[in-house]
Parts: structure tokens; C-alpha cells; sequence
């Protein structure tokens, strides 16, 4: 069954989705400042220059608020406790440590706010906001807003933001967020216990009265509260704790370290972790052509998880495709590759997961179309495209390369993404790793066999490796998908094994038959694409597309920039993003996210000059292809 891994894939080639060609020019690398605010410029792009938002509109000003709360805030975001697709996508990527520095430096900015918003509301409306505000309404156990939010209404360090300076329809969706528990925050909610108690028009009239107000002339935070707060709430005074690292070291066994340092280098926690939730608890969920499948609970706990399961059940899992009970698995678990995975190494990997937390948590049926959601289909599948194997090294390579083909074709399955599929969703074995695009056309997977997408034969090895253990080199930015899996996985695998992996995709045969010509682009798309490069990109990425030495990937000579097709590019300029903070890289550039900011036309131009300009030759991109890719 045709299945692609979005999320949870260790593809070498994929972190070229961002790799760049030799470049063709000779201007300098460009100089970018070596600032948090030239960092951040990914967060400005929608809340405005510095972080601090217009009255109109829906996105908040951060500027000023408490470090404690934008950290707990971003931590949601990324976690899945507050819904926000950009913002998820953004901060996806990005470590604890890096996400209390954003907190710290947009809490440092002491802006001027904008004048309050006029509000045509009646006079009793917001005579009711006020009055909810300062006062509350004892009947209905409904504290004052600003018995929490300070008596000026700004907000009381660390934990708690201000209510003034923010735009009304923003301030009516958050209130309506918590009233309908599409927000969340540390137990006890006591936001949400709030807001289930306001009616329609208390909302309306306090987002009315908060938004018409001006904002005192010392609007920062209060230090303290003047009063304890009627309520005990999770937010104030007692944050969740940071994220753990999932496979830290405890006091284990070499067999169970082992296992440990397999499950990093497979990413199992990529499919089998949902967002906020315990590692390997299993629960996300993974889009493919046939349906959404869910990711299993891998803890031991006996009932919803593997606790009753023997090493030779995991074992036939790993090699046969085969649950405890016999049912054939689905191959969104990527047993057609871990089939190669040495019985030492499954036994491992069992070992590691049987000393994880046990987490009772049932696990999610699959969501399948019709045949495929029935076991005869899935044995007719696996007739046609399945057979157990084992790892054969060959005698003519070396130790290394043998290793890195270990890794490539078994635990590592690079092919369940990079690999063309056939009509049934089987990877086509005479084309190995040459490239697919991923479900619903988001993403390209990049051919590691074509130099002119991700072939590793471009760059040198020790490029390579850095690239795959950092998330960035002098040429590329890992972005994407590929992004989560240097966070997740690739950072954590030893420079032996990334260097394997190398060596291993370097041998492969080239494909090098190359693009068919591509047609020239219409002269006034070339123009005003210059004209949008030189307003938006041209001071992070140089006037001739050179980038900026150790922190922004160059344009001139870029792969993703012409590769076909131009998926990856225009997902990019779509949506942004920061590459992974990593150990080698823990504070990465953000790009800003041009979706809201450029219309599809201004988009297919600016696309166009980029796989255009300087030495760089491609097809142009038109508003159909930015409309596909919305």
C-alpha cells in the first residue's frame, strides 16, 4: 500500500531540499547582523515591525509582554495545546533553550502602543465590559480580569499578559478559544473555567471595552500582585515544566542504550508521538493517498501498548509485518525496510522501548478508504509487493559503505518518502531513491540520485555530514520535513554513521539525463519579480542571491530554487520557517512567511526571478502553481 512518512523519516536527501548547486556567482557572501531581531524576522513578517501589532486585525502585539508567557505560549504553539498552523510550523523545529530567548528578547522591547481602537458598540455594552473587567460578577463566580491581569490591566510578571493594546477581534477569539477548549493551559485552566462562564455578549462587551481603551504611560508588567488571585491557576506561579528530552540517559544496559541511540537513528518517535503527548505514546496522525493512519503506542503498557508483546512478536512486527495477534500491519509502518534490521538490532530497539514510561493510552483505529481498510486487500498487496529479506553486505565494499547501505535501505528507509511508487504504492526498486513527490502535494522528496536535486555527489562529505548533523551548511538549510528530522533524529546520530550514509548515496548511479529546456519567462514577470526580491528578500539573501556567511543559504546556484518541480520553493516562499535548533546551530535565522503579505501573482513572479536570476535557469512558475501549493 502506496504509504508516505511526512513527518517521521530518516531521508538523508531530503535536508537538500534546501541544497544549493555550485553557485555560479562570484559576489562576496552578504553580511546579515548577528542580532535576535534580524533572527525573529519570521515573527515580524505577521505581528508587525518588532512584535508589535496594529489595532486592526486579528494577530497580537508581543512586544513587552512577560518572557514567562510568550515562553509557555510559543511552547504551546509548538506542542499543539493552541491551534495556529503557521505557528506550529514555525516553531516545530525549535529547542526549549531558543524558545525562552524569543520570549526574553520580545519581552525587552519597550514600544509605544497604537491608539485604542474606536468601538461603536452601546453604551451599556461596554458599561457591561467594565464592569466584568474591574469587578467580575460574584453571582456567577466570575472573577475581575484584573484581579489576574494587574489593576492597570498589564499584565504581572513572569506568567501573566496584559489585556490593553490588543486588537478587539483578537481578544474575542482568544475568549472564545478557551470557552470552546480549543486553548488550553497547565491544569488547573482556570481561563477556561472563566470563559465557560461567559456568555456571547459578555464577550463581546469585553473585548469592546479592553480594545477602546488607551494603555497607561508605564504599561509594563507588574512585578507582583497586589492581592493573591481569587483563583489557583496552572499559568501563574507554577509553569509546566520543559520539554524532556525523550531518550536521555538513564541507567541502562548497553543493549537498551543501543536501542536507545536505534530509535533516535529510525525517528520511531516521529510517527509514534502526537503532539504534547508522552513519547511513544503513539496517536499522530499520518496522511497518505489511501486514507490517515495513526501511529501505534509503542510503551509498555500492557493493555494499549506492547507491554505483553515478546522480543520474537517485535521481532515479526520489524521483519514479517506482523502484530502480536497476526494481523497484517500496514506498511505506513515501515516494515518492507526494517525487514532488513538485524534480529541484534530489533532486540535492541525492544529492549529500549520495553524501559520507556508506560502510557495507557488506547490507540486510534485507522481511517481508511474502502478496499484498503480491509486485511484481503492488504494480503493481495503484500503477494505483489512484499517479501521478508535479510541484509546482504557486500564482500567488494567496504565496512563503511556496507554500513551506510544498512542504514539507507533498512532502519533509516529513506526510499518510504525518496522512492517513485508504482500504482499500488510500492516503491519502484528501479529507481531507488529517485525522487517523489509527498501526499497531497505539499512536499517533494528530491531524487538522491539527480545532481541537479539532491545527488550527494555535488558536495564533499564532511558538507554533507554537517549539513545532515546541523541542519545547515555553507550551500543549504534544512527546512520541511527534513527539518524535523535532523531536530528529532539526525543531530543525535554519530558523525560515523552520517558519514556511512554518505558514502553509501555517493555510490549510487547518477542520474544525470537532466530537465527537458526550460522556456524562457516573460519579460515583465522577470521585472517585477526583481522588483519584489530587491523589497523583500535582498537584505537577508544579498543583492545577487550570495547569502550570508553561516546564516542564510545563497539563491545563486540553489537547488530547491530550480529544481522541478518547483514544490519545495514554493512551500518555502509560502509559509517560511526556521531551520532546526540544533547543537551545531542553536539559533537559527527565521524566514518569514509571504503567504498572507503576496498575492499569487506578486508569488508566481517572485518564484520565477529566483529560478532565473544570476547564473540559475528554470521553468517559471505560474499562479496555478502558487494556487495548488495555497
Amino acid at each position: 500500500m502506496r504509504v508516505f512518512l511526512l513527518a517521521a523519516f530518516l531521508a538523508v536527501g531530503a535536508a537538500q531540499a534546501t541544497s544549493a548547486q555550485a553557485s555560479s556567482t562570484t559576489a562576496p557572501p552578504h553580511e546579515v547582523p548577528d542580532t535576535m531581531a534580524q533572527r525573529m524576522q519570521a515573527c515580524v513578517a505577521c505581528h508587525g515591525e518588532e512584535g508589535r501589532a496594529t489595532p486592526d486585525g486579528y494577530l497580537p502585539r508581543i512586544a513587552g509582554k512577560p518572557a514567562g508567557y510568550l515562553y509557555e505560549q510559543l511552547r504551546n504553539f509548538r506542542e499543539g495545546r493552541r491551534r495556529n498552523a503557521a505557528m506550529s510550523r514555525l516553531l516545530a523545529n525549535l529547542s526549549d533553550e531558543y524558545l525562552k530567548e524569543i520570549g526574553a528578547h520580545f519581552a525587552s522591547l519597550d514600544l509605544p502602543f497604537p491608539p485604542p481602537q474606536p468601538s461603536a458598540a452601546p453604551a451599556d455594552t461596554l458599561a457591561r465590559g467594565e464592569t466584568l473587567v474591574r469587578h467580575g460578577d460574584a453571582s456567577r463566580e466570575l472573577p475581575a480580569c484584573a484581579a489576574c491581569h494587574g489593576e492597570t490591566l498589564t499584565g504581572v510578571r513572569p506568567d501573566v499578559p496584559g489585556l490593553l493594546g490588543l486588537p478587539r477581534d483578537y481578544l474575542a477569539a482568544q475568549i472564545g478559544a478557551w470557552k470552546n477548549g480549543l486553548r488550553h493551559a497547565a491544569a488547573p485552566d482556570c481561563m477556561a473555567t472563566v470563559a465557560g462562564r461567559l456568555a456571547p455578549v459578555d464577550v463581546n462587551a469585553i473585548a469592546n471595552w479592553l480594545a477602546s481603551q488607551p494603555v497607561p504611560r508605564d504599561a509594563a508588567p507588574a512585578a507582583t500582585f497586589g492581592d493573591e488571585p481569587p483563583m489557583r491557576c496552572g499559568s501563574i506561579g507554577q509553569r509546566t515544566a520543559a520539554s524532556p528530552a525523550p531518550l536521555a540517559k538513564a541507567a541502562r544496559d548497553a543493549t537498551t542504550e543501543r536501542g536507545a541511540y536505534l530509535a533516535r537513528l529510525g525517528n520511531c518517535r516521529g510517527c509514534h508521538t502526537e503532539a504534547g503527548a508522552p513519547p511513544f505514546s503513539g496517536g499522530r496522525a499520518i496522511d497518505t493517498p489511501f486514507g490517515t493512519v495513526h501511529g501505534t503506542n509503542l510503551t509498555p503498557d500492557a493493555e494499549t501498548g506492547i507491554g505483553d508483546w515478546s522480543a520474537d512478536d517485535f521481532w515479526n512486527a520489524m521483519h514479517e509485518g506482523r502484530a502480536k495477534d497476526g494481523r497484517l500491519l500496514y506498511p505506513a509502518f515501515p516494515y518492507p525496510y526494517f525487514t532488513l534490521v538485524t534480529r541484534e538490532d530489533s532486540d535492541a530497539l525492544y529492549a529500549f522501548l520495553r524501559s520507556v514510561p508506560a502510557v495507557r493510552k488506547p490507540n486510534r483505529p485507522h481511517a481508511l478508504r474502502f478496499p484498503f481498510d480491509r486485511q484481503a486487500s492488504l494480503s493481495f498487496w503484500r503477494a505483489m509487493s512484499f517479501e521478508p529479506a535479510r541484509f546482504e553486505a557486500d564482500a567488494q565494499r567496504s565496512a563503511e559503505w556496507n554500513r551506510g547501505a544498512y542504514l539507507v535501505r533498512g532502519l533509516g528507509h529513506c526510499g518510504a518518502c525518496h522512492s517513485p511508487r508504482d500504482f499500488l504504492g510500492a516503491a519502484v526498486t528501479s529507481a531507488e531513491l529517485a525522487g517523489e513527490t509527498l501526499p497531497a502535494g505539499e512536499w517533494y522528496a528530491p531524487s538522491l540520485t539527480d545532481p541537479a536535486q539532491a545527488g550527494a555527489t555535488v558536495r564533499s562529505i564532511d558538507e554533507m555530514v554537517g549539513l545532515l548533523k546541523t541542519g545547515r551548511s555553507a550551500h543549504a538549510s534544512a527546512l520541511g520535513p527534513m527539518a524535523e528530522i535532523v531536530f528529532d533524529s539526525l543531530q543525535h546520530v554519530s558523525d560515523a554513521d552520517l558519514r556511512a550514509m554518505v558514502v553509501f548515496l555517493r555510490s549510487l548511479p547518477q542520474d544525470k539525463t537532466g530537465a527537458a529546456a526550460a522556456p524562457m519567462p516573460g519579460a515583465q514577470a522577470m521585472v517585477r519579480g526583481r522588483k519584489l526580491y530587491e523589497d523583500r528578500c535582498a537584505d537577508c539573501h544579498g543583492k545577487q542571491g550570495q547569502g550570508a556567511r553561516g546564516a542564510i543559504p545563497a539563491l545563486d546556484g540553489n537547488r530547491v530554487v530550480t529544481m522541478s518541480p518547483p514544490t519545495n520553493l514554493i512551500r518555502i516562499v509560502l509559509d517560511g520557517g526556521f531551520p532546526p535548533a540544533t547543537a551545531g546551530n542553536p539559533r537559527p535565522y527565521g524566514m518569514p512567511p509571504f503567504a498572507q503579505s503576496l498575492g499569487d501573482e506578486e508569488l508566481a513572479a517572485l518564484a520565477t526571478f529566483l529560478r532565473n536570476a544570476w547564473g540559475n535557469r528554470a521553468s517559471p512558475v505560474s499562479t496555478l502553481d502558487i494556487l495548488r501549493h495555497r
